[in-house]
C-alpha cells in the first residue's frame, strides 16, 4: 500500500495541528518550553479563522470598574445554562487574567483607556455581583481583536524557533493500542506524504460550521481534527449544542460581533420597538445569545420581520457618534458597506441569527487531554492526544458560550496544553518505532477518496447537507422535523460512497481536498443532528419546541456521539458540578433570571 505514495518521516516532541489562535498559543508555548515543535497547517497561520474574531477577550482585570473572576465564572455557568463542567470554568475565568497580561507583553495591541490601560467594553451575559451589575470585561482591539492576537502570536511563535508546515492537509491519527503516536499528512505544495511521529498530539483544528448552509465560518472550517478523533474510535461531545450568532448580515452571514451591541446598538423589528425589552427585561439587546436568536426568530415567524419578506431584523448604531465608530467598530462599518451596502451611520443593518460557533466537540479535561468512557471511568485519558480551542469540548461553554469567551478558550487552554506538555515531555526523548503497517489505514482512505469515480460531484453532496442542516437542526427543532433530520443526513453520508472527482493529481488538487472536507463534515453533521434528536429538553443553544423546559433531572449530563459505521451511537459523561479549588463553591442549577 504505502510504495505508491513517498513517505517522509519526521519526529517532534509535540504535533500541534491547526495555527488559529489555540494552536499558536500552544505552539508559541511548547516552543518557549524547548520542546521540539511543529505546527501543522492547511493554511498560511494569519489566514486561518481567527483572524475573523472581531469584538474582543474577556477576563476580569476591572479596567473599566468593579470585576472579579468569580462573577466572570458564574456567568459563564449560567450563561452554559449549567451544562458546563466548573472546574474547568474556574480554572478559565481565573487564569484568564495572567493570560491577558502575557498577551500585552508579548506585544497585542489592545485599545486603550485614556488612563493608558486595556480598554474593555460590555458584551452579553457579563455582570458584576452575581448578575446585579453589568460588567465591562471585555478586552478589545477595536473590533480586530483576532486579527490582532492571531499575528501577535504568529510573530512570537517564529521568535522561538517553532516550525511551521504550511499548506498541509492532516489526513488522520495514527493510532495504536489506543495511543496517540502522530498524524499523517499530505503537502500541497509537492503532492508527498508525511508521517509525523510526536509523543503528544493536539488538535487545534476549529469548529464544523462549514456544515450548515448559511455561517459565520470561513470556508476552511471543516472540522477535521473531531472527525479524525470519530474515525479513530473515540467520542465527541455535545454535539446537539450550536450557536447562532444573532447578528450576522443578512443574505451573506458575515459577522456582526456583540461589541456592536456593547457600545450601544439595538435592535428593532417592523415596527420599529426595541422588542428584546420584552424577552430579558434586564440585559434587553444584551442578553446572552441563544436568548436573542430565539427573540428575533419569534418576532419574525410571528410576522414582525423587517424587508420585503419580512424575513429578517434592523440592528442600529446610526445613533452613535460617528467619531465612535471609527474608532471602535471600523470593520463593522466597512463589512457593512461591503456585504450589506449600507453606510452604517445613516441606517441600520439587516441581519439574521445564523451558524458561528459549536459548543460541542472532542471532549477533554481542563488539563486539555483527550478523556473517553472506558470501563466505566467517564475522565480515562487518551494518552499522547491533546485537543484545544472549538475543536475541543473542556465544557467552559456548556450548552452555549457568552461572547469573548471563546478568544479567552483559546488563548487559556492554549497556554494550559503547553504547561502541561511540559510536565509530561522530557525534550528530546526517543520515540518509540512505529509498526510497519501503521498508516495503512489513512493512506487506504486517502487513496480510496483520490481515485473516486462516482456518479455525485462533491459541491452536490456538500450542498444537501448544508440545507438539510440549516431547515432540520435550526434555532426551534421538533422531534419531526430532527427525525427527518437524521433519515436524511444518512442518507446523504451514504451517498458519499458516489462521489466523484475529476482531478487525480496530488499537487495543489483543491478538488481533492473539498471532498476530503467534505468526508470530515457529513460526519460530524449526523453525530450532531442524531444528538439533537436524543436530548428531550431545551437547554442553550438547543431549543425544542416540543420540549421547551430544561429537564435537570433527566439531562444535566454530557451527550458521548461514536459513529460507527453509518450508524450513531450515544452514552453520557456527568457534568462536573463541583470546583478546582475551595475559593469558589460551585453553582447549583437554576432558573435564568434576566
Amino acid at each position: 500500500m504505502t510504495a505508491s505514495y513517498k513517505i517522509i518521516e519526521h519526529a517532534y516532541d509535540v504535533l500541534v495541528v491547526g495555527a488559529g489562535g489555540a494552536g499558536l498559543r500552544a505552539t508559541l508555548g511548547m516552543a518557549e518550553k524547548n520542546l521540539k515543535t511543529a505546527c501543522i497547517t492547511k493554511v498560511f497561520p494569519t489566514r486561518s479563522h481567527t483572524v475573523a474574531a472581531q469584538g474582543g477577550i474577556s477576563a476580569a482585570l476591572g479596567n473599566m470598574g468593579e470585576d472579579d473572576w468569580r462573577f466572570h465564572m458564574y456567568d459563564t455557568v449560567k450563561g452554559s445554562d449549567w451544562l458546563g463542567d466548573q472546574d474547568a470554568i474556574e480554572y478559565m475565568c481565573r487564569e484568564a487574567i495572567p493570560a491577558i497580561i502575557e498577551l500585552e507583553h508579548y506585544g497585542v495591541p489592545f485599545s486603550r483607556t485614556p488612563e493608558g490601560k486595556i480598554y474593555q467594553r460590555a458584551f452579553g451575559g457579563m455582570s458584576t455581583h452575581y448578575g446585579k451589575g453589568r460588567a465591562q470585561r471585555t478586552c478589545a482591539a477595536a473590533d480586530k481583536t483576532g486579527h490582532a492576537i492571531l499575528h501577535t502570536l504568529y510573530q512570537q511563535s517564529l521568535k522561538h524557533n517553532a516550525e511551521f508546515f504550511v499548506e498541509f492537509i492532516v489526513l488522520d491519527l495514527i493510532m495504536e493500542d489506543g495511543v496517540c503516536r502522530g498524524v499523517l499528512a499530505w503537502s500541497l505544495d509537492d503532492g508527498s506524504l508525511h508521517l509525523f511521529k510526536a509523543h503528544m498530539t493536539v488538535l487545534a483544528t476549529g469548529g464544523y460550521g462549514r456544515s450548515y448552509f448559511s455561517c459565520t465560518s470561513a470556508h476552511t472550517v471543516t472540522g477535521d481534527g473531531n472527525a479524525m478523533v470519530l474515525r479513530a474510535g473515540l467520542a465527541l461531545q455535545d454535539m446537539e449544542f450550536v450557536q447562532f450568532h444573532p447578528t450576522g448580515i443578512y443574505g451573506s452571514g458575515c459577522l456582526i460581533t456583540e461589541g456592536v451591541r456593547g457600545e450601544g446598538g439595538y435592535l428593532t423589528n417592523a415596527e420599529g420597538e426595541r422588542f428584546m425589552e420584552r424577552y430579558a427585561p434586564s440585559a434587553r439587546d444584551l442578553a446572552s445569545r441563544d436568548i436573542v436568536s430565539r427573540a428575533m426568530t419569534i418576532e419574525i415567524n410571528e410576522g414582525r420581520g423587517v424587508g420585503r419578506l419580512k424575513d429578517h431584523i434592523y440592528l442600529h448604531i446610526e445613533h452613535l457618534d460617528p467619531a465612535i465608530i471609527h474608532e471602535r467598530l471600523p470593520g463593522i462599518a466597512e463589512t457593512s458597506r461591503i456585504f450589506a451596502g449600507v453606510d452604517v451611520t445613516k441606517e441600520p443593518i439587516p441581519v439574521l441569527p445564523t451558524v458561528h460557533y459549536n459548543m460541542g466537540g472532542i471532549p477533554t479535561n481542563y488539563n486539555t487531554e483527550v478523556v473517553t468512557l472506558k470501563d466505566g471511568n467517564p475522565d480515562h485519558v487518551v494518552p499522547g492526544l491533546m485537543a484545544i480551542g472549538e475543536a475541543a469540548c473542556v465544557s467552559v461553554h456548556g450548552a452555549n458560550r457568552l461572547g469573548s469567551n471563546s478568544l479567552l478558550d483559546i488563548i487559556v487552554f492554549g497556554r494550559a496544553a503547553a504547561i502541561r506538555c511540559a510536565q509530561l515531555i522530557k525534550p528530546g526523548d526517543a520515540h518509540k518505532p512505529l509498526r510497519k503497517d501503521a498508516a495503512d489505514r489513512a493512506i487506504a482512505r486517502f487513496d480510496k477518496i483520490r481515485h473516486a469515480q462516482g456518479g455525485r460531484p462533491t459541491a452536490e453532496i456538500r450542498l444537501d447537507m448544508q440545507k438539510t442542516m440549516q431547515a432540520k437542526a435550526a434555532v426551534f427543532r421538533t422531534q419531526s422535523t430532527l427525525d427527518e433530520g437524521i433519515k436524511a443526513m444518512a442518507e446523504i453520508r451514504a451517498s458519499f460512497a458516489d462521489v466523484s472527482l475529476k482531478d487525480r493529481s496530488l499537487i495543489w488538487n483543491t478538488d481533492l481536498v473539498e471532498t476530503l472536507e467534505l468526508d470530515n463534515l457529513l460526519s460530524q453533521a449526523l453525530v450532531t443532528i442524531s444528538a439533537a434528536g436524543n436530548r428531550k429538553e431545551s437547554r442553550g443553544g438547543h431549543a425544542r419546541e416540543d420540549y421547551p423546559n430544561r429537564d435537570d433531572a433527566n439531562w444535566l449530563k454530557h451527550t458521548l456521539t461514536w459513529l460507527p459505521g453509518n450508524q450513531v451511537k450515544i452514552d453520557y459523561r456527568p457534568v462536573h458540578l463541583f470546583t478546582l479549588t475551595d475559593e469558589v463553591e460551585a453553582f447549583p442549577p437554576k432558573e435564568r433570571i434576566y
